[in-house]
């Protein structure tokens, strides 16, 4: 299985993916929803910046999902993962205090692609950070 993790390009974080310092790449959600329940160890993620080309990849290594029931279980969460998250802000005072629920994506075998490519997002939604896509030529935009 493939999937699309689109990244916000402030936060500066395919190059810490493609040197090895990000080794996590983590979701925070209020409701389940993709990747929850629809990645597995052996998929594979290509990443990219919103607005810009897919220009990275990465096996998926192991994943874990937490329910979050309060302060607590994110204090947990970033004290135990952050660093390897490259979390932006590890103040868990100042997130969103409605989120519910996390994925953990360790990943290995992270390379930079030698062709970047761009994709189609229709029918995922214009605001989609991921996609579950099945086949990732399904969505390659042909030049």
């Amino acid at each position: 299985m493939d999937h699309v993790a689109i990244l916000r390009k402030d936060w500066k974080l395919l190059p810490k993916i493609l040197s090895g310092e990000k080794a996590i790449e983590s979701r925070w959600y209020q409701t389940k929803r993709a990747p929850f329940n629809k990645i597995k160890e052996g998929d594979f993620v290509y990443f990219k910046n919103s607005g810009e080309m897919v220009t990275a990849k990465a096996k998926v290594k192991k994943v874990l999902q937490y329910e979050i029931k309060g302060v607590s279980d994110l204090e947990f969460l970033v004290n135990k993962y952050g660093d390897k998250i490259c979390l932006v802000d590890r103040d868990v005072s100042t997130w969103n205090s409605k989120i519910k629920y996390c994925i953990l994506i360790f990943l290995k075998e992270v390379e930079k692609l030698k062709k970047p490519f761009n994709i189609n997002k229709k029918g995922y939604g214009l605001n989609s950070a991921w996609l579950v896509v099945g086949n990732i030529n399904q969505i390659i935009v042909k030049l």
